[in-house]
This record gives structure tokens, sequence and C-alpha cells, in this order.
């Protein structure tokens, strides 16, 4: 059976095939019986409060560090981020959240831009002189994974005072 999410043939390269495999594994790995969708396990953590969702970023994050190393350049790397913000930040909002994660996908949206980049005829790539700072994006992912660790902690603490709230 071939994955949903497929690179180039060009671009086999160890690091591609990762993050291929990675990608369908959070987005794209389980079937809905009787229909054409897909999830992955991705959601599924979603529903662990706090440890979940930084498991989850921490992977999403390991995928755009590689993005990264291919030499992505910077504007699409400023565009996962954004998907990865976006995908914490409604994600953090109980149930909603999690219904939202079957359908954005954000690490699918990801690696179709890394794989867009890849598939561009080599003269249409940025020179090296226009390739990403890697400091500055380490320091954007750390701040990212800092910001799902203080969404985590919220929910921890607000799943902790319903508990209380309802035990009286």
């Amino acid at each position: 059976m071939q994955h949903p999410v497929e690179p180039p043939q060009s671009h086999s390269a160890p690091a591609v095939k990762r993050l291929r495999a990675l990608t369908y594994l959070l987005d794209n790995s389980i079937p809905i019986p009787g229909t054409r969708l897909r999830f992955g396990i991705d959601p599924i953590l979603g529903l662990l409060p706090g440890a979940g969702d930084v498991l989850s970023n921490v992977l999403a994050v390991y995928i755009v560090f590689e993005a990264t190393r291919l030499g992505i350049p910077r504007e699409s790397l400023l565009r996962m981020v954004g998907n990865l913000l976006l995908d914490t930040a409604v994600g953090s909002v109980p149930a909603l959240g999690d219904m939202f994660d079957f359908g954005f996908k954000a690490n699918l949206r990801n690696y179709k831009l890394i794989e867009s980049h890849l598939n561009l005829p080599p003269a249409e790539k940025l020179p090296p002189a226009r390739k990403v700072d890697k400091g500055f994006i380490i320091l954007l992912l750390v701040g990212f994974l800092i910001l799902t660790i203080a969404i985590a902690a919220l929910s921890v603490t607000v799943v902790y005072w319903l508990v209380r709230a309802i035990r009286g």
C-alpha cells in the first residue's frame, strides 16, 4: 500500500523518508472505515492533557528542524511555524481543538511545503546567501516549545481545578 504522502523519487534522501513517515504517522496513518477520511496519532495524543500536546509538538518541531537542514527557504519555514502556532492555539481549546486536529493536519501542510521546495528545479531555489539563519529558526522553535509547555501546564491546571470542583 502506498502512503498518501509521497515525495518525488529524485529526493529519496533518508531525511525526507523520515519526514514522510513521521508525517504519515502523525496525520494520515489511521483510516476511518467506510470513508476516504484518514487521521493520525496527532489528535489522539492531543486527548492527553498536557503531555500529549507537548509530545505532538516536539515531533512537529522536528519536522521544521529537518526542513531547516534541507535548506527550505525562510519564508516557507515561517509558514511552517505559523501552521504549528495555529494548530497549537486552536488545539488547546477542549473538544474544538481535537476536532480541528482531525481536519487541519499541520504536519501534512508542512511536509507539502518541504516537498514543494524540493520539487523546484535547482535554478529556481534560493541562492545560499538567502538561506535561513539556523540560529533564528532554532530560537523560534525553542520559543514555540516553551509556549507549548505553558499551554500544556495551563491545560493540566484547568483539568485539576475541574476535578477539584466536581469532588467538592
